[in-house]
């Protein structure tokens, strides 16, 4: 249901923008996956360019994996959510669906104030509800960043769990110096046993 609703949405922007149909209409018939955490769906894009849900079982040529936080980067910050997104398969297909989404605008603000009804109020309206999704998104956003970086701290410092780069290269260069002391004592033992043997 959600996911058809989506569709719909997204087929709605693609009639409004010509250039989004017809960059994607020499790939009809095509699949695509869009995947986020455990959901995905297929969608077939078909003759006009618009897409429709397709078969989950159908071989996708191209996927796209949503990042974890994608709906507070939705509200938050657009570019950041498709920058964290993964797209793999076929390149051209691939890179055509990377520039309609990047490039594809909703105007979410117009919708809204069509949804709340078609006066000036309404439009007013419409302006304060999105400035306030887009501050609850970016401190969702924050709130998970911050939450990530006390995880790291706490597992780096109170209770170390994991270690920091800096213990890592140290590490490293004590296994190195003590590989390259047991290279060199294995050289004098030898000569000392070469020594004991001539002597003999």
């Amino acid at each position: 249901m959600i996911a058809g609703a989506g569709l719909r949405l997204v087929n709605r922007l693609l009639a409004g923008e010509r250039w989004a149909g017809a960059r994607l209409a020499p790939f009809a018939g095509q699949v695509a996956r869009v995947e986020y955490r455990g959901w995905s769906i297929a969608v077939v894009v078909d003759a006009d360019g618009q897409l429709s849900e397709g078969d989950q079982d159908a071989a996708a040529l191209v996927t796209l994996r949503l990042p974890d936080d994608a709906p507070a980067r939705l509200l938050a910050d657009r570019e950041s959510l498709f920058g964290a997104a993964r797209i793999s398969g076929s390149a051209e297909f691939a890179e055509a669906l990377a520039f309609v989404v990047r490039n594809l605008r909703w105007d979410i603000e117009d919708d809204l104030a069509l949804l709340l009804g078609a006066s000036p109020i309404a439009d007013i309206a419409a302006r304060r509800l999105l400035g306030l999704g887009r501050r609850f998104g970016s401190w969702q956003l924050d709130a998970a960043q911050r939450g990530a970086r006390n995880l790291s701290e706490y597992l780096l410092f109170e209770r170390p769990t994991i270690s920091t780069r800096e213990d890592l290269r140290a590490f490293c260069s004590d296994v190195d110096q003590l590989r390259d002391d047991c290279a060199r004592l294995e050289k004098r033992l030898q000569r000392i046993e070469l020594t004991r043997s001539l002597r003999r």
